[in-house]
């Protein structure tokens, strides 16, 4: 249970990124994030609080932002990128009929990019889009929940420590959300990243994650001379 204003502001920069990076780079004024904060901590606490006790609490709240993290920094700078275009997607329902349709697709072309994403309720194919319209075909027009063309990924290759090393990802999806980039799939596989975004996009995110990556090493030689 949250009882303090010290907590609230903890909470509050754990989940803003953006504020994480200001903080610990010392570029955000404490008084400006202070007021930033103070009608969220208001609402919280259902009652005025004081603009100094805001700020001794910005002041004293713990920023970690991931890539400064030692093993982390060490898995992104020894990670590569690859991008492939030419993505479509299909979202569809999931029952016993479209998950034996999903089965059909998969084994008519077996050596060929195809990826299954499987939830609760939702199956989300992602493939060529060459192959959009023979898909999108062998499902009802009732199943289908959304289906997009145009769209990019971004693999992103790493060490095998990152499967036992937690904030990877997140350290991967910020920057390309601190670009305004909306993320339409997301999903790991051994030690792959991969990120599904717009076409319109995939330029600003793959800069983002290159530098992210370069910004790694180079903090990695430094450290390491």
């Amino acid at each position: 249970m949250v009882n303090s204003i010290a907590e609230i502001v903890q909470n509050i920069i754990d989940t803003d990124s953006a504020l994480q990076i200001a903080l610990q780079k010392k570029y955000a004024n404490y008084s400006a994030v202070a007021r930033l904060l103070k009608p969220s901590v208001e609402k919280i606490l259902r009652k005025s609080v004081n603009i100094e006790s805001l700020i001794s609490s910005v002041k004293r709240a713990e920023v970690e932002y991931p890539l400064l993290q030692g093993k982390i920094q060490m898995i992104i700078a020894k990670s590569g990128i690859t991008l492939r275009t030419n993505v479509a997607k299909i979202s569809i329902e999931k029952t016993k009929d479209t998950w034996e349709t999903t089965k059909k697709a998969l084994s008519k072309w077996p050596h060929d990019f195809f990826q299954v994403l499987e939830g609760i309720s939702i199956i989300t194919l992602i493939f060529h889009q060459k192959k959009f319209s023979h898909i999108h075909k062998l499902f009802q027009k009732t199943n289908i929940l959304n289906a997009k063309q145009n769209l990019a990924e971004i693999i992103i290759n790493s060490p095998k420590e990152i499967i036992d090393t937690p904030g990877c990802a997140l350290t991967f999806y910020n920057p390309v959300s601190m670009k305004r980039v909306n993320i339409e799939e997301t999903m790991s596989c051994y030690t792959d990243t991969i990120i599904v975004l717009s076409n319109k996009d995939v330029g600003k995110a793959f800069i983002a994650l290159t530098d992210l990556i370069e910004q790694a090493k180079k903090a990695l030689v430094t450290f390491n001379y």
